[in-house]
């Protein structure tokens, strides 16, 4: 039995009938297999500390009351839409 431990070994085959072939005197190494599992992205982040005027953060927040969202969320919605405006708008 052939191991496999680069999925580049694995060739294109024809039909099921080369690929049960195929199979048949190969398998694919358990690390292999165990480096293929989807794991969910690790996103760190950042905490930044911005002061507002109360007045403006009580604005900013009723607004998101009124559009059933964080606040924090929806600032960090328009911080991203408006970076790529400005990423897009460049030169």
């Amino acid at each position: 039995m052939n191991t496999i431990t680069s999925w580049k070994e694995i060739p294109v085959l024809d039909d099921e009938k080369a690929e049960a072939a195929y199979w048949s005197e190969h398998s694919i190494d358990g690390r292999l297999m165990n480096s293929s599992i989807h794991r969910p992205a690790v996103r760190e982040s950042t905490t930044v500390t911005l002061r507002f005027d109360p007045q403006m953060l009580s604005r900013i927040k009723r607004l998101a009351r009124a559009r059933y969202l964080n606040y924090q969320s929806m600032m960090k919605q328009w911080l991203s839409e408006r970076l790529e405006q400005e990423i897009h708008s460049q030169p």
